[in-house]
């Protein structure tokens, strides 16, 4: 039957367009198309054993053009173990154009889709289907998910009890038969306690364990409900027939009541690596004091927009980025940037929601709100980084997979041989249901996201921000280091420290047309010389055009005005005075040279002191091994008094932005796994093209965009604790999934041959997980490296 999809695309610009895509789709075999370019969409009907999607729309990028995503995100509910959540993501990524990752630890899929292909009622009926609970997830209040959590684990600790009051009864004939001196309870009284604790109260099993059959995969609750059914029912037709034989209704409510108790603990633990995202959230404060007409009156928070204007009272916290417009206070801005120490603020400075004001009043105008603040960007960077998948879990996502069926195997040649072997079916029973009771696939799932979760949760603590759980995963394995050097090795505050007029002219014009042409800028040189010129009046300039990494033109009284590197203007057919260069570059001076038509009007010797703890981040790095490179666009013989004082291995110097980007692919050629730091915006390239991109800065919002790790601090010293957090992290992960696997390579022969009873199997399973979540929580005493 043919499928029809209403595909969008971007980047058509006319027509011609339109007909040249449609005119390439329709070349597939299978496939008819109308392009319509006034919607933006394409009309796509796929009929044939080999049209289909992805063909369509490698098509249609092979053209030129792009087909945009979206993405969602989803709570989940009914999953019980790893292999839910594979079994989810499984039936997802079959769906045409969608790729999604599924955490068993949040309960939680990130799902990226093709509107027109697919859509998000489409997505959450597929998994209905498969038989899970699906909803989207919107933000919300912190309070809202402490909530809904706590009224969770309340149920889960209702129906615990009550599963725990009718066994204790059996619990208590278990004791008996240890003890042999007390009374035995009536087979009929066992019967009447356990039948509710088997159909009661572990309903809920049930009916998981049938959505993943009918589904087509198994999960726990399949083991868990075969091995308590066959005890169970092996118990009642002996009680019914009055055969004489041992019952086993205790160990069916037991292994349901322990593995209530595992999950209420599991629950409880989870709910703590969720703790470090609603630390972050509740800094916003929920009202905000707002002027309309004159008058200040409270409003709340989310209703603000940008160019509200805003009162900020010492002890507040702020509500929303702004930018103040009058008053001045110290803020601390430690709860998002990890700086200890308070930040002034006055007209001018930029302000983030959820700092606290510490001593005096701010007004203040919004900038960003609601999603747009530095605050809700970093909570979402989190919490996709907690939602994200390391390359790690992949083996344990592959055995969950297949775990529980060969465990149900496993469980049956149990059974067979051990009768064969032994004559006693009661024997091989009691064996084969140890063997299913005690497998469980839920320490394997949880082993690596919640060591991420935590993990990323202490980060953003301590103001180290990871983009996913890759970057988490490959800090650890960084051999080289590539610093860029403005406003990253050096503070990004460079200072004029010499002006030289040439010869017969003047330094006043020198100024006046340098800040002319630096006036829109914002890169820290040019900030340097606008300073340095305050007080003097621009002149009026056209035709402005900047050469990245190079310098900038412009004409001003209709000349070409020119401004940078002295390559840059001898490329220009600019006489220099190389003597003059040269002795300022010895000295680590940064030279401007600036020039009006012909005329050459002088030069600006600048300087850039190394960060504070640049000399001793760089060494730590070399004491552990790791090679320290250092980039600049600066001339040779500045960058080599930068290097030499800073201590690195090697340096490049004078290289464009894009050069610096090969660079990087050069290192990484070698064999070498390369570490990109940088201020985030010039270094955008090299970012991009290494293995793990650290963005030094408060939050700025490209930073935040490009790097795959954003250093709150403005200090160098986090990289070393981004890199020790990350091998901490995967030290946990590591233990975890020795833990995860050691327990199952150990507990399922010991179950086979009959060493462990299905009780204490229940309470082995049971506690594995909490083992492994209570590990991951030992990651909450990592501290930043003491420097």
């Amino acid at each position: 039957m043919p499928q029809t999809l209403n595909v969008p695309i971007d980047g058509m610009s006319c027509t011609a367009c339109a007909a040249r895509v449609e005119k390439i789709l329709n070349r597939q075999e299978g496939v008819k198309a109308a392009v319509n370019f006034a919607s933006g969409n394409a009309q796509v009907s796929l009929d044939g054993p080999t049209a289909s999607a992805d063909n369509v729309m490698a098509a249609i990028r092979k053209a030129g053009f792009t087909v945009p995503e979206e993405t969602v995100d989803l709570d989940l509910t009914g999953m019980s173990c790893a292999a839910c959540a594979t079994r989810i993501e499984k039936v997802l990524n079959r769906m045409p154009m969608t790729r999604a990752s599924v955490n068993f630890a949040t309960e939680t899929a990130h799902v990226a889709f093709i509107p027109g292909v697919t859509d998000v009622a489409e997505i959450i009926a597929r998994i209905e289907k498969t038989g899970f609970g699906a909803s989207i997830v919107h933000d919300g209040q912190p309070e809202d998910a402490q909530a809904r959590r706590a009224s969770a684990w309340r149920q889960e600790r209702n129906a615990f009890l009550l599963t725990l009051l009718l066994s204790l009864p059996l619990f208590y004939e278990m004791i008996a038969m240890f003890i042999g001196s007390l009374p035995m309870l009536p087979r009929w009284a066992q019967f009447a306690f356990a039948t509710p604790v088997q159909f009661y109260c572990a309903r809920h099993m049930y009916q998981r364990a049938w959505n993943a059959v009918r589904g087509g995969s198994a999960n726990m609750d399949v083991l868990v409900v075969l091995g308590t059914s066959v005890a169970y029912c092996f118990s009642a037709i002996i009680v019914m027939t009055g055969l004489r034989q041992p019952v086993y209704f205790e160990a069916s409510a037991a292994i349901i009541t322990l593995i209530s108790l595992g999950k209420l603990m599991e629950a409880r633990a989870r709910n703590q690596t969720s703790a470090g995202v609603e630390t972050l959230l509740r800094l916003q404060p929920d009202m905000a004091h707002v002027e309309i007409d004159g008058a200040t009156v409270d409003r709340p928070v989310p209703e603000l927009r940008v160019g509200d204007v805003f009162t900020v009272r010492p002890g507040e916290s702020v509500p929303v980025d702004g930018v103040v417009i009058e008053g001045a206070s110290e803020v601390n801005e430690s709860m998002l940037t990890g700086e200890s120490l308070p930040v002034l603020k006055e007209q001018g400075s930029r302000i983030i929601g959820g700092t606290l004001n510490a001593n005096g009043a701010l007004r203040a105008r919004a900038t960003g709100v609601g999603a747009d603040t530095a605050l809700a960007r970093i909570v979402k960077m989190v919490q996709q980084a907690q939602g994200s998948k390391a390359a790690v879990q992949r083996l344990a996502d592959r055995i969950s997979s297949v775990f529980v069926p060969t465990v149900i195997a496993i469980a049956a040649v149990t059974f067979l041989a051990g009768w064969a072997i032994t004559g006693s079916a009661t024997w091989s029973l009691v064996s084969a249901v140890s063997v299913l009771v005690i497998a469980c696939p839920c320490s394997l799932g949880l082993a690596t996201p919640t060591a991420i979760m935590v993990g990323t949760g202490q980060g953003a603590h301590h103001g180290i921000l990871f983009r996913n759980a890759d970057a988490l995963e490959h800090a650890q394995k960084l051999t080289t280091i590539i610093f860029d050097k403005t406003g990253t090795l050096t503070e990004g505050r460079p200072t004029v420290r010499e002006i030289h007029a040439s010869p017969a002219q003047d330094e006043r014009h020198l100024l006046s047309v340098a800040s002319t042409l630096e006036r829109n800028s914002e890169h820290p040189l040019a900030r340097a010389i606008l300073a340095r010129a305050e007080g003097v009046d621009p002149l009026e300039m056209d035709a402005f055009t900047a050469v990245p990494g190079l310098g900038v033109t412009g004409r001003i009284h209709g000349e070409i005005a020119r401004l940078g590197s002295p390559a840059f203007l001898n490329n220009a057919g600019l006489a220099l005075d190389d003597a003059l260069i040269g002795r300022m570059q010895m000295q680590g001076q940064t030279v401007i040279g600036v020039a009006l038509g012909t005329t050459l009007l002088g030069y600006f010797g600048l300087s850039d002191p190394l960060r504070s703890d640049a000399v001793s981040t760089i060494a730590a790095l070399k004491r552990a091994g790791t090679r320290v490179i250092m980039l600049t666009g600066d001339n040779e013989r500045a960058a080599s008094v930068v290097a030499r004082e800073a201590g690195v291995d090697d340096y490049v110097a004078g290289v464009l932005p894009e050069q610096k980007a090969e660079a990087v692919g050069r290192y990484r050629a070698r064999g070498h796994v390369v570490g990109m730091v940088g201020d985030g915006i010039n270094d955008a390239p090299a970012l991009a093209a290494a293995d793990v991109s650290f963005a030094i800065g408060a939050g700025s919002a490209i930073a935040i965009d490009t790097a795959d790790i954003i250093l709150m601090k403005s200090e160098l010293g986090s990289v070393l604790d981004a890199i020790s957090l990350s091998r901490a992290t995967l030290a946990k992960i590591r233990q975890n999934l020795f833990f995860a696997f050691f327990y199952n390579v150990l507990g399922l022969p010991l179950a086979a041959t009959g060493m462990l009873s299905p009780v204490v199997a229940g309470a082995a399973m049971a506690m594995s997980s909490v083992s492994v979540v209570s590990n991951s929580l030992l990651l909450n005493r990592w501290k930043p490296v003491r420097r």
